[in-house]
Formats: C-alpha cells, sequence, structure tokens
C-alpha cells in the first residue's frame, strides 16, 4: 500500500472526511488518519440537523446563514437517504428573550429600551422573511403562522400558547453522512486509516512525514506527504501545537453540547424551536420514531481529553426548559439515553460559548517549512461548502488540481429522488417479502439504494445469518465491516445505526464480542 500522498489528512469528523472526498475526486492523492472510528467526536453527537441557523441571524453572521440555507438543498439532492426535510413550529409568547449579547440585542435595546430585551413577534417574522429568501428555496416551503389552540402542533403545548410560526429546515443522519463521505473518497482513491493515532511529525525539504500509531495491532507506520490538513476537530488545537509543532496564534474554544432522549412526547413529525427567558433556544425533535430528542446546551468544555458527558445541571437544564412549553411535564425517570459532543469553535474572543462565532475559519500555516491547513469550526450543513474553501487553498499548493466537482453529486445510496423514498420502501418490501415497514424504513433510510444490495439473494429472513436483535442481522454488520469501518458494536449501534435504543446491554455485548472475533479473524487473514 502507498505511504507517499499529496495530502494526510487528519481527523476523521465531517470535515477531515469531506476535505478528503473532494481532494481525492479532484486527482490528488490522500490518505486519512482517524484515532478512533469515523465521526466518533462531535460530528455523530450534534443535534442532528442541517439548517440554515435562524438564531445566526441576531449575531449578524448573514454569509453564513445564507451558505447554510442553499445548501440544505444540494445535500438533500445528494443523500436523500440520511436527510429529509422537516418543519419546525416556534411557539410565541411575549416573555421570548434575545440573549443580552448579540447585536441585535444590543440595537434593540439602544432604539427600543421598553421592550427590555423581548422578542417582539414583527422581528421574529422578520427574520423568517430574511430566512425563506436569503439563500433560495425550491423544494422547501416557506413560513405560515398557526393557530395553536385549533392545529394539532398546539396539543402537546401548555395552552398558555396560542401563536406559533412554522417553517422549513432538514435533518441529517450526522455520523452515517460522515461515514459515506470516507467511503466515497476511498472509492476516488484515498486511503482511510482508522484507530490510527498521528504520534509526531518532521519535515525534510518541504515534505512531511507522520508517525501515526494503530491503537489494535500497536504497529507504527510513517507516511510522507507534501501538504498536513489538520482536522483534528477538539484535538485540533493540541495537533496545531503539539504534534505539527507550529507557533501559529490561532486558539480553539471548546464547546459543549448535550443531550436527552426520551419516550415520544408529542404525535406527529415537527420538530419544535423553543425560546426560553434566558436568550437560549433548544429543539423538540421526533427522533428514530419512538422518542424525542432535546438539546443542545452550551458550556465551556476545557479538556478535548475529557469524555464530554450530560451534567446533572446540564440535563436539569432541558428539563426545566421544556416543561415551560409543554402540558405534561417531564422528569428524570423519562430520560432513556444522554448523549454530549464537543464543537471546537475558533476562538474569537466572545463573551459566552453561545455567542462565539459557528462559522469555520481556515488557517493555512508554512512555519514549519511544508504547508499546513488548520481546520477550526464549521457546521454539518455547510462541510462540503468547508472542503471546497479549503481545496482553493489546497490548491496554491497543488495548482494541476481538478476544478470543484461535489455540487449535487450523490453520496452512496443517494442515487435518487428526494420524493422517491416512499416508492423506495415500497419496492424493496415487494422484493424481500419477509421485510416489515419498519424494517424496510430502516434500511432505506440508512443505505438508500443500497439496501438491495446488503440483502441481495436472500429469500427468507434467515438467509441473513445471525439475529442480533431489533431487526440487525449478520449480513447487515458485515456489509458495516466491511463497506463502513465499522470495528465494535458501538460503531453499529450508536453512530452507524442508533439501534443502541431498541438492544438490550447484553444484546450489545453478544454483538460486540462477535464483531470482535470477526474483525480479528479479517485482520489475521490479511496478514497472512
Amino acid at each position: 500500500m502507498r505511504k507517499d500522498y499529496d495530502l494526510l489528512v487528519i481527523g476523521g469528523g465531517i470535515n477531515g472526511c469531506g476535505i478528503a472526498r473532494d481532494a481525492a475526486g479532484r486527482g490528488l492523492k490522500v490518505c486519512l488518519l482517524e484515532m478512533n472510528d469515523l465521526g466518533g467526536a462531535t460530528s455523530a453527537s450534534s443535534t442532528k440537523l442541517f439548517h440554515g441557523g435562524l438564531r445566526y441571524l441576531e449575531y449578524f453572521e448573514f454569509r453564513l446563514v445564507r451558505e447554510a440555507l442553499i445548501e440544505r438543498e444540494v445535500l438533500l439532492k445528494a443523500m436523500p437517504h440520511i436527510s429529509w426535510p422537516m418543519r419546525f413550529v416556534l411557539p410565541f409568547h411575549r416573555d421570548m428573550r434575545f440573549d443580552g449579547t448579540t447585536p441585535t440585542s444590543k440595537l434593540l435595546g439602544t432604539v427600543m429600551p421598553w421592550m427590555k430585551g423581548r422578542r417582539p413577534a414583527w422581528l421574529i417574522r422578520l427574520g423568517l422573511f430574511m430566512y425563506d429568501n436569503l439563500g433560495g428555496r425550491e423544494i422547501l416551503p416557506g413560513t405560515k403562522s398557526l393557530d395553536l389552540h385549533a392545529a394539532p402542533e398546539g396539543a402537546p403545548l401548555n395552552k398558555k400558547f396560542k401563536k406559533a410560526f412554522e417553517y422549513s429546515d432538514c435533518w441529517v443522519e450526522d455520523s452515517r453522512l460522515v461515514v459515506l463521505n470516507a467511503r466515497d473518497a476511498e472509492d476516488r482513491g484515498a486511503d482511510i486509516f482508522t484507530r490510527e493515532k498521528v504520534l509526531g511529525s518532521d519535515v525534510t525539504d518541504g515534505v512531511w512525514t507522520v508517525t501515526s500509531e494503530n491503537s489494535n495491532t500497536g504497529e507504527t507506520t510513517k507516511r510522507t506527504a507534501r501538504m498536513v490538513v489538520n482536522a483534528a476537530g477538539p484535538w485540533v488545537g493540541d495537533v496545531l501545537r503539539g504534534t505539527l509543532r507550529s507557533n501559529s496564534s490561532a486558539g480553539v474554544r471548546l464547546v459543549r453540547g448535550s443531550h436527552i432522549v426520551t419516550k415520544r412526547l408529542f404525535d406527529h413529525d415537527k420538530c419544535y424551536f423553543f425560546q426560553g427567558t434566558d436568550g437560549r433556544i433548544i429543539f423538540a425533535i421526533p427522533y428514530e420514531t419512538d422518542f424525542t430528542l432535546i438539546g443542545t446546551t452550551d458550556a465551556e468544555h476545557a479538556d478535548p481529553s475529557q469524555k464530554p458527558e450530560c451534567t446533572d445541571e446540564e440535563r436539569d437544564y432541558l428539563i426545566d426548559f421544556i416543561n415551560q412549553y409543554i402540558a405534561k411535564p417531564i422528569a428524570v425517570e423519562d430520560i432513556v439515553w444522554t448523549y454530549s459532543g464537543v464543537r471546537p469553535l475558533y476562538d474569537d474572543g466572545a463573551d459566552s460559548a453561545t455567542a462565539a462565532t459557528r462559522d469555520y475559519v481556515l488557517k493555512l500555516d508554512k512555519s514549519r517549512g511544508a504547508p499546513a491547513l488548520n481546520v477550526f469550526g464549521g457546521k454539518i450543513t455547510t462541510y462540503r461548502r468547508l472542503a471546497e474553501s479549503a481545496l482553493e487553498k489546497i490548491q496554491t499548493v497543488f495548482p494541476a488540481a481538478d476544478k470543484p466537482w461535489t455540487a449535487g453529486v450523490a453520496l452512496p445510496g443517494g442515487d435518487f429522488p428526494v420524493d422517491g423514498v416512499a416508492q423506495m420502501i415500497a419496492n424493496l418490501k415487494t422484493q424481500f417479502a419477509f421485510l416489515d415497514e419498519r424494517w424496510a424504513t430502516r434500511l432505506v433510510k440508512a443505505y438508500g439504494s443500497e439496501a438491495r444490495d446488503i440483502l441481495k439473494g436472500s429469500a427468507i429472513k434467515a438467509d441473513l445469518g445471525q439475529d442480533f436483535g431489533a431487526t440487525l442481522t449478520e449480513r447487515e454488520v458485515n456489509w458495516l465491516i466491511e463497506k463502513e469501518y465499522a470495528r465494535c458494536a458501538a460503531d453499529v449501534v450508536w453512530r452507524r445505526s442508533k439501534l443502541g435504543l431498541r438492544l438490550s446491554k447484553e444484546e450489545i455485548s453478544a454483538l460486540d464480542i462477535w464483531m470482535k472475533s470477526r474483525v480479528a479473524a479479517g485482520v489475521t487473514a490479511a496478514a497472512k
């Protein structure tokens, strides 16, 4: 296998995988190293939305919002299996407050001091008008008003809420998006290595030599590259100053976002956008058919090596927040799962974690005598545009690389129309009669057109091999090992899927033992 590359990417989150895919498609020789599982940190712990970022309008982040709004429909067309439109219901009441640090809040505090930080309805409607029109729309419907006492969306809410605005944004299976970008990068010639931690680097005659260690085998490997991309997410600062030994002054601000998951709280497929009296917002989102996802928080997180976890304080904050809105309050006992992720934001000196910019910043550094590109921030929604912006800088080193190409190009399994999901589910059930509606839907919304490839040749359920529970079979797990870099049960039940919500601890443990045996046998066979 090759050990000399044009581009070596450190970090297998959405930014790293997106850059690797774009670069490989332009003809560059690309290697990606990820120390754990693909998307195993920030990219698997998002709120699962790709959206323009309505609240960023309050910070006058118009460029970021416009770019994100345009990207929504570009991405929907490229990955209709793992993303879909969603309507958002924003209840209004007079006690809504701005975050006092936003430019909008400061402006209104000057010209309309009698509002005392409240968000007036006309301002929300103006923001939604901009949201509808900044990026243009072909697929997504625009904003409308709701009478909550007449509309079904009002039924789960406290009766004090009489009016709401309804607008469009989108849902995405975040960690599957990462894996599909990695797969597409590999299909275009990139080498993707997981469980491969970078230990150090040297530069000789303008070429990087990067040393890494495989966490499974302990084997160390040296690879050379003309350029390095530091897309290490929460560890971008550690890689910048430790691994790459750069003297760059660029800094990262780590912000933890925590979420709670409960049993389903409402009987429709729309999301709620709730605004608090403290100026913050949270979402309550239909999740995995039978659940509701609630989040997120914004808290400083000092150390990337400290695993992010939802604290009791954050949990209680989210419970108290949503209980201000819903008619039937929830309690700690209603929570079935919590998760947290760390957003590696560019340190722009903002006063609070909430106010820190969500825009991405790309810093090209040649202080070591060879070029390195350091990636700060970014959102799932704009990952493809971030990759294109990164390639603009990368092409200063590789001017012969091909032109931008990713807009409108489907990810694996996404080669069907945006409105074709229902027909694909029906066709899959017809072709494989042992599937019920829920099973077929799960497969199509995970694998799209490739669901047929996973099931190919099976006439009855038993043809799919061992049953691990919750419709997860040996055939599917083998696909995830061989095609999608899965190596242990957590990779499968918490990142490639969310079947961990349905499987028992015993079932997950049995799957983990089976997978590790299967992976070890594969490694042994490959070594012979």
